[in-house]
C-alpha cells in the first residue's frame, strides 16, 4: 500500500486512534485480515465473524509487525476504531486508488473470472506493474484489499467482482471506480438466488453502468456470443468493444479447434492484425476467457503478436481449476474441483473427452468424478440431469456421481442417457470415490474431478496424487 499514517487513515476511515504512542506512523505494508500474513509495516484488518474474532488476534499481530489494527473496538495495542471494518476498508481503498490514478481493469461474469483475471494479469505484466488478486477475491473485502496493494508503481489493477444479487457489483465500482469494464458471460451460478437470467444480467450490467464515458476513456468489453451480454451495449456510455467467435466481434477467434492434449488453438483477430494462439491452458472454454484479455491487451496498446505470444504462455495462477497433472504411472489427474456451475461443467466434460482421445490411444480410459453444482434453485434437477447425459454423449468412459440427491440426479441422466452396466456409479461421498478409483484405475486413465466449492472434492484430486511427487504438473 502507499504509505499513510496512522492519523490520515483515521481520518480517511472516519476512525478514531487508541493506543498509539506514534500518530505520525505509517503503513507501508499490505492490509491483511489473516494475522499469520501480517509483515512488518502491515495493517491489519479485525473482523469478528461466526467462529473467529480477529479482535483476539490483535496482540500477535502487531507482535509480528503490524503497525496497527483496523478494529471496532479497543484491543489493547494501536488500534484505528471505527464502526463498521468492512466500510473502512471500503473507504480507504476508494481513497488509495484515486490517489494512485492507475487504470483499473474489473470484471464480472457468471463462469471463468478468476482464470480470465489471471490471463489479464499476465498480459497487463508485460505493458507494465500489475496487481490483481490471488484466488478469487471478488467480494466487499477481498476486493479492497486487494486494492490497497497498489503503490505508487502500479500502473493496472485487475480486479475481479463477484454478486449475490442486485446492488453488489455496484457498490464495489463505488470503491474501486474502474476505467475498462468486461463482462464475459450471464449463465446459471447462482440462478437459485437471483430467480433468473434477466436478474442475473442485471446485476452482472451494473459494471458497464459505471464506466466513465468514451471521451473520458472508458471501455465496455462485451462478449458478442451471449445474448444478455451483448445487451448490455445499451446500458453504458463508454465506448463498446465486442469479443467472441461471431462476425460482429473486433476482437475474434476463427478455426477455434483443440490440441489432442485437450489444448485450445485459433486464430486471434484484431483491429490491427491477425496471430496463431496454442494456450496451455485446457479445455475450449478458455478460448472466450483468452479473447476478453486479448481485448483489453489491445486497448492498452499491446500488439497483436504479443498478445497471442503472452497467451500462449500463460498458465493458470490459481489453484484447482483444470489443473493437470500426470503421475509417474500415467494416470492423469485434472482437478477443476474449485467451483462447478452447468456451464463450467459442460466445458469440463468437453475438455475430458478431448484428452479422451489420447487417453484412448494409449490403452486408458476417461474418468468424470462430478458432485453438486449448488445454489441452482428449482433448475437443479434438469441441470444435473443434463450434465450426466452429457456425459455419456461425449462417451465418457465412466461417470462417478459423489454425494447425495444431486448426485443421484447426475447418475439418472446418465442412465436414461443410456449408460448401462458399469458404466456410471453413485458414491456416498469423498472417501467412497478414493476407494473406488484406487483400486481401478490403470496407466493411461484421465480423471477429471468437479464439484462446488462446498463438496471438497478437492480431496479426491488430492488423494490420488499422493506420493507422486515425480509428477508434471501441466498447464502451469
Amino acid at each position: 500500500m502507499i504509505a499513510l499514517s496512522l492519523t490520515e487513515i483515521a481520518e480517511i476511515v472516519g476512525g478514531r486512534t487508541y493506543d498509539i504512542p506514534d500518530p505520525a506512523a505509517q503503513v507501508t505494508g499490505s492490509v491483511v485480515y489473516d494475522s499469520r500474513k501480517v509483515e512488518p509495516g502491515s495493517l491489519f484488518a479485525a473482523f469478528s465473524g461466526e467462529n473467529v474474532d480477529g479482535h483476539d488476534y490483535a496482540e500477535g499481530a502487531v507482535a509480528a509487525g503490524a503497525v496497527a489494527v483496523l478494529a471496532t473496538r479497543s484491543v489493547g495495542v494501536p488500534a484505528v476504531v471505527v464502526p463498521d471494518v468492512t466500510a473502512a476498508l471500503g473507504a480507504l481503498a476508494r481513497t488509495v486508488v484515486e490517489r494512485l490514478g492507475t487504470t483499473v481493469v474489473a470484471l464480472t461474469g457468471s463462469a471463468g473470472k478468476t482464470s480470465t483475471k489471471d490471463l489479464i494479469a499476465q498480459l497487463l505484466q508485460r505493458l507494465g506493474p500489475t496487481v490483481w488478486p490471488a484466488g478469487n477475491l471478488n467480494n466487499e473485502i477481498g476486493l479492497p484489499v486487494t486494492a490497497l496493494r497498489a503503490t505508487e508503481e502500479t500502473r493496472h489493477l485487475v480486479l475481479e467482482m463477484g454478486a449475490r444479487g442486485v446492488g453488489h457489483i455496484r457498490y464495489l465500482t463505488e470503491l474501486t471506480p474502474p476505467r475498462i469494464g468486461i463482462v464475459l458471460n450471464v449463465g446459471s451460478a447462482h440462478i437459485g438466488e437471483f430467480g433468473g437470467r434477466e436478474q442475473i444480467a442485471l446485476a452482472k450490467g451494473e459494471l458497464v453502468e459505471a464506466l466513465p464515458p468514451a471521451d473520458r476513456g472508458g471501455v465496455a468489453v462485451l462478449n458478442a456470443d451471449d445474448p444478455l451480454v451483448k445487451a448490455m451495449a445499451s446500458r453504458t456510455k463508454a465506448r463498446v468493444v465486442f469479443f467472441g467467435e461471431s462476425e460482429e466481434a473486433s476482437v475474434r477467434a476463427e478455426n477455434v479447434r483443440l490440441t489432442a492434449t485437450g489444448q485450445p488453438a485459433f486464430r486471434l483477430h484484431t483491429p490491427t492484425g491477425c496471430s496463431d494462439v496454442t494456450m496451455r491452458l485446457y479445455g475450449e472454454h478458455h478460448v472466450s476467457n483468452a479473447l476478453a484479455a486479448a481485448a483489453v491487451a489491445h486497448e492498452l496498446g499491446m500488439p497483436v503478436h504479443e498478445i497471442a505470444a503472452a497467451l500462449s504462455e500463460a498458465g493458470s495462477l490459481s489453484r484447482w481449476r483444470m489443473e493437470v497433472t500426470e503421475r509417474p504411472d500415467g494416470v492423469t489427474i485434472v482437478n477443476d474441483a474449485y467451483n462447478a456451475n452447468p456451464e463450467s461443467m459442460r466445458a469440463a466434460l468437453r475438455a475430458l473427452a478431448a484428452m479422451g482421445e489420447t487417453a484412448r490411444a494409449k490403452g486408458g480410459r476417461t474418468w468424470a468424478v462430478l458432485g453438486l453444482m449448488a445454489e441452482l434453485g428449482d433448475e437443479a434437477l434438469a441441470e444435473h440431469d443434463a450434465v450426466g447425459r452429457l456425459a455419456v454423449r461425449l462417451n465418457v468412459g465412466k461417470l462417478v456421481a459423489v454425494g447425495g440427491r444431486e448426485a443421484s440426479w447426475l447418475q439418472l441422466g446418465a442412465y436414461n442417457e443410456g449408460s448401462w452396466g458399469e458404466e456410471s456409479v453413485h458414491v456416498s461421498d469423498a472417501q467412497a470415490a478414493i476407494d473406488l478409483l484406487r483400486s481401478e484405475l490403470r496407466p493411461g486413465d484421465v480423471v477429471l474431478v468437479k464439484a462446488s466449492r462446498s463438496v471438497g472434492l478437492e480431496r479426491v484430486a488430492q488423494a490420488l496424487l499422493e506420493n507422486t511427487t515425480e509428477g508434471e504438473v501441466a498447464g502451469r
